[in-house]
């Protein structure tokens, strides 16, 4: 039986948006084709597409889009420098005509304004009005009329249409008035041409207020050197960071950043590795401790050698992962999604009722096209489809800075809902590196035998408590003796053959149950100082007992305050004895606490407190966690633990600190403000524009304005956002 072959994931980036029904649009395109999930971001302009085998392919999928009406190209990176160029190219070319409508729209102005003033007489001709109005509707709104035909054609509607609908009624009807000659009736160049000129400006600032929401990736993108010091030869070359392979010798000297991925080989000095962590405290460099990308030598000269380039940095992989989130869809936005789908043609429904009665009761053609013309202005979609994403790109970019990585934009809007929180003990309440405190042998054995015999059966061993006993060995000067078998039973301890022992090793309970039980009092007294204690049995005879103690991160007690006042319940899962974790617990500020907790069994425990209606979050950083990370409504994985629990994790927390998971916890909520602020002004914005301008309250250059200015209030709502801060900032 052959394996299924992996989904494909790519990027697109689309061309000729112009508001959430486009991206609507796109989505509903791209996902009717059989073995596509496709999600398409108005904010970020790209489509994030996943396809099966026999799905299609790339080709397929940018040919589908065109044929809906829009252009796409595939993309490798949202901070590229050619896609951030054409940007700017079109930015710059969108302001010049922007500016050429200004000078001929701005006699129009004038002349409106004194009209409002009390002046009647028209001061500009009719003749010169409709020359200055026509360039501005026919070459300044001619993206416009574009976009409004390639969305109809494609079967869809967006904001293009409405403005075309809009400006075109007024347009006519005022050509119309003034080639006939009936000067008895007013002309409303002045709003077709106003109108375009206020949806330029629009653009613009929602283009630039969008350009500063990816701005973290840029920054990230920015931090790496272009060019950087190799050996070659024996002698120190300056090349492309792009030319660099595994294994090259680069050298740091002080004030540089770091080009690749790295392992010090000869030198010692300290890093800033604020862009990674969060944590703006230096960190020594020593040979054989690693580098990584863009993080920032502070003084002395080193020898690297190159561990990981090009997309295999830390670095590339912090900027995938916030790609991936500022691309992705809270669940939060999905009724935004509903309505973009339909707003086009209801505005278009109640635009032609706006007309029709308004004509029909006050027998004013020209007032009810106005009216109708204001409508289809005033409607905005666009607003919609900003509220969520740009919020999100914020958001996101925000905690990558703080040394908090989120997956996706689920992720973030979950994490903000979290009721319970459970924590790992050992490498995540506390630092991982358990020391042996205690050894205490039994029935006259040697100390140096006893710990000779736990160390040479911990040689077979991975866990925290085995690396613990070597080191003790070590610096005790013990040699080891030869393993011969070695058979682990998860939780509980080890059997195995070692110098022709016969060696049990594990908890004293699990040792009890072997017939080999401890002196209680001795076992309970180092358990109530919070050590865990190892009992070590040879040949039928308990040898004696080993006492490890695990001292709690800097930053746990603070974190498990923070976490109480942000109302959130905290709950320590641990596989050690009742007795040695509620010392652990009560040490770090904790109330509730499962002990003696198997690594199989810890997303049962997940799962049971999710039973109980609680939105739960978990915090690991070992491979026994991962189940449990993936159980968890949010997972959250200390950033030096596994590359399998940071795998299994919705956000990783760079800076090995729970304080991360307290910024987390916190930007999600700070973020979801921001959503609902954004959804909640999108939606009054239009309920109430829209009757008032189908009423005759606005005009239609005030609707045009307002039009403008929404979706500029809510990108620019979302970049408040800025003003979150770190707790250890």
């Amino acid at each position: 039986m052959t394996a299924s072959l992996p989904a494909e994931e790519i990027d697109l980036s689309i061309e000729g948006m112009t508001c959430a029904a486009c991206a609507a649009r796109i989505e509903k395109v791209l996902n009717r084709m059989e073995g596509v999930d496709a999600t398409v971001n108005f904010a970020t302009e790209k489509a994030h597409v996943r396809f099966g085998p026999g799905a299609g392919s790339a080709e397929t999928l940018i040919a589908s889009v065109r044929k809906a009406g829009y252009d796409a190209r595939l993309v490798a990176s949202a901070a590229q420098a050619p896609e951030k160029t054409r940007r700017e190219e079109a930015y710059r070319h969108d302001l010049r005509l922007f500016w050429f409508s200004v000078a001929l729209s701005l006699p129009l102005v004038v002349q409106m304004m004194l009209m409002f003033a009390g002046h009647g007489a028209e001061i500009v001709p009719r003749w010169l009005q409709w020359l200055l109005a026509t360039p501005v509707q026919f070459w300044v709104g001619r993206r416009f009329y574009v976009g409004g035909w390639h969305a109809l054609r494609g079967g869809g509607a967006n904001m293009d249409v409405l403005i075309v609908l809009g400006t075109t009624m007024a347009y006519v009807y005022s050509a119309v008035v003034t080639l006939s000659g009936s000067h008895h009736l007013h002309v409303y160049f002045e709003a077709s041409a106003v109108i375009i000129t206020l949806v330029m400006l629009g653009k613009l600032l929602e283009a630039r207020a969008k350009g500063k929401t990816s701005a973290a990736i840029e920054a990230l993108v920015r931090l790496q050197p272009k060019t950087a010091r190799v050996e070659r030869d024996g002698q120190a070359v300056e090349v492309p960071v792009e030319s660099i392979a595994v294994g090259d010798i680069f050298i740091i000297r002080p004030g540089e950043s770091v080009p690749v991925d790295g392992e010090v080989v000869e030198g010692h000095s300290s890093f800033n590795e604020a862009m990674l962590t969060g944590e703006s405290l230096p960190v020594s460099k020593t040979p054989g401790d690693k580098v990584y990308a863009a993080t920032l030598n502070q003084h002395g000269l080193l020898k690297c050698r190159a561990t990981s380039v090009g997309s295999h940095t830390v670095l590339a992989g912090i900027i995938r992962l916030v790609e991936q989130a500022q691309g992705s869809k809270a669940p939060i936005q999905r009724l935004a999604d509903q309505v973009s789908g339909v707003f086009v043609p209801v505005v278009v429904a109640i635009s032609l009722i706006t007309l029709g009665l308004g004509w029909w009761i006050a027998g004013d053609f020209a007032a009810a096209m106005i009216n109708a013309v204001a409508v289809l202005v005033i409607a905005c979609p666009c607003a919609l489809g900003l509220a969520t994403p740009t919020a999100i790109m914020v958001g996101s970019g925000l905690g990558a800075r703080a040394g908090v990585l989120i997956r996706n934009a689920a992720a973030l809007e979950r994490a903000g809902k979290i009721q319970t929180l459970i924590l790992d003990k050992t490498g995540t309440l506390t630092e991982g590196r358990p020391v042996v405190t205690d050894i205490v042998p039994l029935g006259g054995v040697p100390e140096a035998e006893l710990l000779r015999a736990a160390a040479t059966v911990e040689q077979g061993s991975e866990h925290p408590l085995a690396a613990a006993v070597m080191e003790r060995a070590r610096q005790s000067g013990v040699t080891l003796g030869v393993l011969d078998q070695f058979s682990a039973v998860a939780g509980q301890g080890v059997h195995a053959r070692a110098n022709g022992w016969e060696v049990w090793l594990g908890s004293p309970a699990w040792l009890d149950e072997q017939g080999f039980a401890a002196e209680r009092a001795v076992v309970e007294h180092m358990q109530r100082q919070g050590k865990t204690v190892v009992a070590v049995a040879v040949d039928g005879r308990l040898w004696g007992l080993i006492g490890i103690a695990d001292r709690l991160r800097p930053n746990s007690v603070e974190a498990v305050k923070k976490l109480h006042q942000m109302g959130i319940k905290v709950i320590m899962l641990t596989g050690d004895n009742r007795a040695t974790a509620q010392a652990i617990a009560a040490e770090a500020g904790i109330q509730e606490h499962v002990a003696e907790v198997l690594p199989q069994h810890k997303a049962e425990q997940v799962q049971r407190i999710k039973a109980a209606g609680r939105v739960v979050g978990m915090v690991g950083d070992g491979i026994n966690d991962a189940p449990a990370l993936a159980a968890a409504d949010v997972g959250f994985a200390i950033g030096a633990g596994t590359d399998v629990a940071i795998e299994s994790a919705d956000v990783t927390l760079m800076r090995s600190d729970l304080l991360g998971a307290v910024d987390a916890i916190r930007l999600s909520r700070y973020t979801l403000r921001k959503i609902r602020q954004n959804l909640f002004f999108a939606f009054v914005y239009n309920v109430l524009g829209i009757p008032m301008a189908a009423l005759g309250l606005l005009n239609p250059v005030i609707a045009g304005a307002a039009m403008a200015l929404s979706s500029v209030s809510v990108v620019s709502n979302s970049l408040l956002l800025k003003r979150w801060r770190s707790v250890v900032s």
